[in-house]
């Protein structure tokens, strides 16, 4: 269902240049069409091909954030199962913070975490929607501390920008 538990480790690793189903702030897929907000200047593409939607490095933080979606109109899964899919791989988990928000007009479970990935500490927070028949999830992924403060910077108008934009058009 959802990818990125693997696409986390890989993120990790990869730096390259984004794909092509990305014009301006509309990404477009077999899938799914929505609008992202602004991840900021220091942030660089990733390549993700088949594991996520879009995703990007900031170097200055060691940061990645990520956005996916998986569309299955038959899926009716509560958003806590679905964020714990998301941490599969993480070990040592230490809730930080977990609550509902407003996201593009519906209901989206916002969680903070602290965890271990193949032993390497992170600090993560997540978002998940549902949506028409779409599951988004968003991820920001860092060093523990500092590093999670200022990339925060860059992934929070990243989500709150976010909206689905349906059967409509890429200019």
């Amino acid at each position: 269902m959802l990818r990125l538990p693997a696409a986390l480790g890989s993120a990790l690793l990869l730096v390259a240049c984004g794909g092509p189903r990305l014009r301006g702030a509309e990404f477009r897929d077999d899938e799914a069409h929505y609008r992202i907000g602004p991840v900021g200047a220091r942030w660089t593409p990733l390549a993700v091909e088949d594991q996520n939607d879009l995703a990007w490095r900031d170097p200055s933080t060691d940061a990645i954030v990520q956005v996916n979606a998986t569309c299955d109109p038959g899926a009716d899964v509560p958003l806590t199962a679905l964020t714990n899919h998301l941490l599969a791989g993480f070990t040592a988990r230490e809730l930080r913070g977990e609550g509902l928000v407003p996201l593009d007009g519906r209901e989206a479970l916002r969680t903070h975490v602290l965890a271990r990935l193949d032993g390497v500490p992170r600090e993560l927070l997540l978002y998940v929607l549902k949506k028409d028949g779409c599951i988004y999830d968003f991820a920001l992924v860092t060093p523990p501390g500092d590093p999670f403060e200022r990339a925060l910077e860059g992934f929070e108008p990243f989500v709150s920008g976010f909206r689905t934009l349906g059967g409509e058009a890429l200019p």
